[in-house]
């Protein structure tokens, strides 16, 4: 259970509690609508939560969602499911290792620069390759202890800046013109759409221990309640961390701040806010970048269990790590990397085009679980989702809702994504041919 809540709480909370809460102030410039529109996805992720316990304990399979699509919904479904997940994940911890490098830049200068960065970024990918190669133990022995540090960083932050934090919040009730006009009619609505998405992003992850469920001693019981606990552990931490922005900074400098908890650091502890803030979002993006790496790892492998990869991606060595699966993830990652630095930063499109496969993926879980109640009624379920069919329905209403959103707001990356989904198929047909000719030649020669 403590190692599926690592890895969820360590992929989770990562960059975007950075950036999001200066997006989402932008949009909703008062304080409870803006702590409103958190909540609101909290409650999307609590609504959720239990449709995935009892998928994750039903079917207890390292991979993650592409197993759920793929038992209920058939090869192509999860297919779709599993094949995105991948990409997007490696592209995300291509993403997070750039960050990691940036901010290493500013805590030192003498590792600034594009080259150096880009050096940086390739290395700790490849290091937790080589770390993660060792065996299970060692991978989330690093995701327990990252884990642990990040969450222990963060709750010190929170008690320091409320303790410490009285000067900066009277200079921030006694701020002029702190506040900033809120929209009203249908903007109010579109800026509610858009900052309950950015939530929503940032906090998926929340579902982390489904890609470990065979290599979980006790999948019906500790999946489901490493589910739950990341939920709450997840949103806690981002409500504490949104509660002293407001209480340090007046709203009109938390709206479109690109880092929100690096301002609130430096109004605490003066010239040191700076590099304490970096240094605890260095040590939390490290805890994100070994999780994403385990997660994508563990997709392709399942992938290529059932046949929708290449064989020999489900090699296992005597740690318990799918080392062609682990390889193959970490030469994606480092080429995410290097078209980012190529392209300049251009391939942060195709990470938000990505994105968009993300609520996708839910949508065909929660989906997957009517299905599966419908057509397999006798499958062992250790547990059953509190409130069904109801919280799966608004889960699953709630998914199409931003999937029709995100395609309606996103004119540039949603047409990429559905193109993708359609290329997607042949892509499909031709890995399921080579493997099954290659399934057909080793059982000739055998």
């Amino acid at each position: 259970m403590w190692f599926g809540m690592a890895a969820a709480v360590g992929n989770t909370i990562a960059a975007g509690i950075v950036r999001t809460p200066g997006d989402v102030a932008k949009l909703l410039p008062n304080a409870w609508m803006f702590l409103g529109v958190w909540v609101l996805g909290g409650l999307y992720a609590f609504s959720g939560a239990s449709s995935m316990a009892e998928l994750g304990a039903a079917i207890p399979r390292s991979g993650g969602q592409y197993n759920f699509s793929r038992r209920a919904l058939g090869d192509y479904a999860g297919f779709i499911v599993g094949w995105s997940d991948w990409l997007s994940t490696c592209g995300t911890a291509a993403a997070v290792a750039i960050v990691i490098s940036e901010y290493s830049g500013h805590l030192l200068p003498i590792l600034a620069g594009p080259k150096k960065i880009e050096t940086i970024s390739i290395a700790i990918i490849c290091g937790f390759g080589v770390l993660q190669w060792r065996g299970i133990r060692w991978g989330s022995g690093a995701q327990l202890s990252t884990a642990a540090m990040k969450t222990g960083a963060f709750l010190i932050l929170v008690i320091a800046c409320f303790l410490l934090g009285g000067p900066a919040h009277k200079a921030a009730l006694q701020s002029v013109a702190s506040s900033l006009p809120l929209p009203t009619g249908w903007a109010l609505a579109i800026a509610m759409m858009l900052g309950l998405q950015a939530v929503i992003y940032t906090v998926d992850g929340w579902d982390g221990v489904i890609y470990f469920g065979e290599e979980v001693r006790d999948a019906g019981r500790d999946i489901p309640r490493a589910i739950f606990g990341s939920v709450f552990s997840i949103m806690g931490i981002y409500l504490l961390l949104n509660l002293i922005a407001l209480y340090i900074l007046p709203m009109k400098e938390i709206a479109g701040n690109n880092f929100v908890l690096g301002a609130v650091a430096d109004r605490v502890f003066g010239r040191f806010g700076d590099p304490i803030i970096r240094s605890i979002m260095v040590v939390s993006m490290l805890s994100c970048l070994n999780a994403n790496q385990l997660f994508c790892t563990r997709t392709l492998y399942a992938m290529s269990c059932d046949g929708l990869f290449f064989r020999r991606a489900t090699q296992v060595n005597a740690g318990g790590t799918p080392t062609v699966s682990l390889l193959l993830s970490t030469i994606v990652g480092v080429l995410f990397v290097l078209i980012s630095f190529l392209s300049g930063h251009a391939f942060e499109h195709v990470i938000a085009m990505l994105s968009f496969f993300f609520v996708a993926n839910y949508t065909l879980s929660y989906f997957s679980l009517f299905a599966l109640r419908m057509r397999e009624p006798q499958m062992s379920r250790p547990y059953c989702a509190w409130g069904y069919p109801w919280t799966t329905g608004i889960a699953l209403g709630a998914s199409v809702l931003f999937l029709i959103g995100s395609i309606i707001t996103d004119q540039k990356n949603a047409p990429l994504a559905l193109g993708m989904l359609l290329l997607s198929y042949p892509v499909f047909r031709v890995l399921k041919w080579v493997t099954q000719r290659a399934d057909a030649s080793a059982a000739k020669n055998s």
